[in-house]
């Protein structure tokens, strides 16, 4: 069963510079489309691209939403130029193995394994992939596995000490995924759905930041 998600929840993210910049951007242009981001990131791919991730109150994002919310942004960053070079746009939904930026993310997957990445490590210790066992607040329980004996499994996590969370990807999550899909539409195919533009290609913005 879906849950209404809050379109103006907090989101967690260690983003910093070009990203930074473009998210301060889009994020109120996708909140008047009825959208929140998930996740901006810059990659090296086709020399420059930019990721955005997004999804709905229902915590969906079809190609008609990808088209859609390219379209509204493609102009808006042509004309704000947060990004200092020829670039790829890659619009997405955040897909099966999805990034966890939220509470109510770790509360809508609890039972089901992540990987996390702490900004400051604890007890010298950065990474941690366990089972999402609740929230407590603004605690993540998460459970490790094969912990040694006398070693305490369930480790509480301050999500505002989060640099990247995310799923994964195994039978259960893709048994639920599709579950959830098929209740939400069931002519609809749960596949991460992507729709690639080329902006920004003026010459006087071509070198690196």
């Amino acid at each position: 069963m879906h849950v209404e998600l809050d379109l103006k929840e907090q989101r967690y993210s260690r983003e910093a510079g070009q990203e930074q910049r473009v998210s301060a951007i889009l994020e109120p242009v996708a909140l008047d489309l009825g959208y929140r981001l998930v996740r901006v990131r810059l990659t090296q791919d086709n020399g420059c691209t930019l990721q955005i991730m997004a999804e709905n109150a229902q915590g969906e994002f079809n190609i008609s939403d990808c088209e859609k919310f390219s379209k509204e942004i493609s102009p808006i960053l042509d004309v704000e130029d947060p990004i200092s070079r020829e670039y790829h746009l890659e619009v997405s939904s955040p897909g099966i193995d999805r990034p966890l930026v939220r509470r109510s993310d770790f509360e809508q997957w609890i039972g089901h394994e992540a990987k996390i990445e702490l900004q400051n490590m604890i007890n010298g210790r950065r990474r941690y992939r366990g089972t999402i066992e609740g929230v407590e607040g603004n605690l993540v329980l998460l459970r490790l596995p094969d912990v040694p004996e006398g070693q305490e499994a369930l480790h509480k996590i301050d999500i505002e000490n989060l640099a990247d969370a995310k799923l994964v990807m195994t039978d259960k999550l893709l048994d639920e995924a599709r579950e959830r899909q098929v209740a939400a539409n069931p002519l609809s195919d749960p596949e991460i759905e992507t729709e690639i533009d080329q902006t920004n290609e003026s010459d006087e913005n071509d070198g690196d930041a």
